[in-house]
């Protein structure tokens, strides 16, 4: 494989070898499955005396870990142990903070494959999407170590005072904000946990990680990766528990510096408001969701249209914030791409994600499986008809685990509220247009800003770029409409509703979200 770079762009065509590295991998980890795992707190397992069982969305009657259910006391006893740890690792030289997450960098790509497997098992991934989550992390941390060197730990020499009689020297320099907080989600949880938790670290902060409730396992593997590569204790701690108790305390704590959330709108807006309340402003983070669209011209390739759509449509299940939930497409093509998403889709196979064979596995909990057929009941009742899907699965294979048809909805009137909402399942909702000004306006029309895509001519691109509200954006892609974003290639974040900085992860201006600056004037 030592030609091949796995990124979401390139995985639907990866040599055979990556497939053999996987099966072994997984038949090592389904070996240990159910074993208890603890907190980390400053280097050391903590156990609560509350546990909880972490279940595969694939089948719910495999237990895949013992979790500790944390409460107000963990959140405090970590949020300590990365007070006192701070002071040293903030004065550890940013070279050697680099060399200890290139480490950590090392020891992911170690594991790759087994972390993997249980991504794959936990979060109900297909094997690519899984490998990629693994690999992406690596990269976000080796891009911020890259960043670090580059800007030189960001120290500048300013400009001298025109001084008579004196010499002046002017310095500026970022550094680190204190305990970094990061609230994770369970779609991406390595790279949505790695990526942040490497940029507050080499910047010289020191990190409390909580995950989401739904995926604790895998992302316990990741701090495991953090505290073997041999960082100081208390650097990096981990928590498990309910959001409404240890994650409410954690987000009221005045240790907290700042915060970086990836989840639901209305919980990263409660949390922004819960954050604001404190003595001072401090910085967050938040990525908050889309309700991407994809935008095709009549001048379309609809082969790459099709294809890209599909695969940002269905990938993980759709439930990306990236997932192109919305497709409007201009009227003398209409019928043809339609037919095309329609051929497409039904080819899409479904099943245990961890097969081979398999596209779409799971979506993650009981209640994204509710959601999904009251969804579909409303949408049918607004006036759509379902193209493909519209079902849940129950039969044989499907029996116990959380299975939904992957779900194209037409004639679904522009005024229903789920061209706006974000649904987070496999439904995408298309649409029939006059003319790209007045898909503009729809694509336009709601509260996010994430990711769109277009297809169409070169001129016309352009037009797309300068006028759609969006932090990351593509154009006649064929491996993915509105997804597949990769650290030092498109960097992801959003406008509007889906961030809160405007600078985007993975990209140049990303790791000074983590520092403030100070001034340094001498007077010789």
């Amino acid at each position: 494989m030592a030609d091949f770079k796995l990124t979401y762009a390139t995985m639907f065509n990866p040599p055979e070898e990556l497939h053999t590295q996987y099966d072994a991998a997984l038949a090592k980890v389904k070996a240990n499955l159910g074993k208890e795992y603890a907190m980390i707190i400053d280097n050391q397992d903590v156990f609560a005396e509350e546990k909880f069982e972490d279940r595969s969305p694939i089948n719910t009657d495999w237990v895949l870990a013992v979790m500790q259910k944390g409460n107000e006391q963990h959140a405090h006893q970590a949020l300590a142990a990365a007070r006192r740890a701070f002071p040293i690792w903030s004065r550890t030289p940013w070279q050697e903070r680099v060399k200890l997450l290139r480490k950590v960098v090392e020891i992911i790509e170690s594991r790759l494959f087994e972390l993997g497997a249980a991504m794959s098992l936990e979060v109900g991934k297909n094997r690519m999407e899984a490998l990629g989550d693994v690999q992406e992390t690596a990269d976000l941390i080796a891009y911020a170590c890259d960043q670090m060197e580059a800007h030189n730990g960001y120290i500048v020499e300013m400009g001298k005072d025109p001084l008579v009689g004196y010499e002046a020297k002017n310095i500026s320099v970022l550094r680190p904000y204190g305990v970094w907080l990061v609230i994770s989600p369970f779609n991406f949880p390595f790279a949505l946990t790695g990526g942040p938790t490497g940029a507050a670290l080499v910047t010289g902060n020191t990190v409390v990680i909580k995950p989401a409730t739904d995926t604790p396992w895998i992302v316990r593997l990741l701090a495991e990766c953090f505290r073997d590569a041999g960082l100081p204790d208390g650097v990096v701690n981990f928590v498990t528990g309910p959001g409404r108790t240890l994650g409410q305390a954690l987000v009221e704590s005045p240790e907290v510096d700042g915060i970086t959330f990836t989840g639901s709108y209305d919980v990263g807006m409660k949390m922004f408001r819960d954050f604001a309340n404190g003595k001072y402003v401090r910085p967050i983070i938040l990525e908050l969701g889309g309700k991407n669209p994809a935008i095709v011209s009549r001048h379309a390739d609809l082969e790459r249209a099709a294809a890209g759509i599909v695969r940002s449509a269905f990938g993980l299940q759709g439930q990306k914030c990236s997932a192109a939930s919305r497709v409007y497409i201009e009227a003398p093509v209409y019928d043809d791409l339609v037919v095309r998403l329609k051929e497409l889709t039904e080819k899409l196979t479904i099943g245990d994600p961890t097969e081979r064979k398999n596209f779409l596995g799971p979506v993650i909990n009981k209640k994204a499986y509710e959601d999904y057929q009251d969804y579909c009941r409303e949408l049918l009742e607004g006036g759509g008809e379902f193209l493909t899907g519209g079902r849940i699965l129950t039969e044989g294979e499907y029996a116990k685990g959380y299975y939904c048809a992957p779900t194209f909805v037409t004639d679904l009137p522009f005024s229903h509220r789920l061209w706006k909402h974000e649904m987070f399942l496999p439904i995408t909702t298309i649409g029939k247009v006059n003319s790209l000004e007045e898909a503009m306006r729809e694509a336009n029309s709601v509260n996010y800003g994430l990711t769109a895509g277009f297809y169409g001519s070169l001129e016309e691109v352009e037009w797309f770029f300068d006028n759609i509200e969006a932090g990351v954006t593509y154009a006649n892609r064929p491996q993915g409409a509105t997804t597949g974003a990769w650290p030092g290639y498109q960097p992801f974040g959003g406008w509007k509703g889906s961030g809160a900085t405007g600078k985007n992860a993975g990209g140049i201006y990303y790791l000074p979200l983590y520092m403030r600056e100070q001034i340094r004037t001498l007077i010789k």
